[in-house]
């Protein structure tokens, strides 16, 4: 029998899109808002949207690919 290995969407995103990527260059731009600036109102305009693109891609964008079945599509069309 086969055994289905379970679909990692991360094997298809080139090393700068990784989850680790996303999550250093998210800490860097607000940790860079604030050393640059020193103004708590200026990082927190970097941090919602820098917080809200991190959340999308590292939790939601990977299930939302999971549950489409494009992965599987993809698997099936490769010989």
């Amino acid at each position: 029998m086969s055994e289905q290995k379970p679909l990692n969407p991360w094997n298809y995103k080139p090393w700068w899109c990784q989850p680790w990527s996303i999550l250093l260059t998210g800490i860097i731009l607000i940790g860079g808002s604030w050393l640059l600036f020193k103004t708590i109102w200026l990082t927190i305009l970097v941090f919602i949207p820098v917080v809200t693109w991190m959340v999308f891609f590292v939790l939601i964008w990977p299930q939302l690919i999971i549950r489409s079945g494009i992965l599987e599509s993809y698997n099936n069309s490769e010989f």
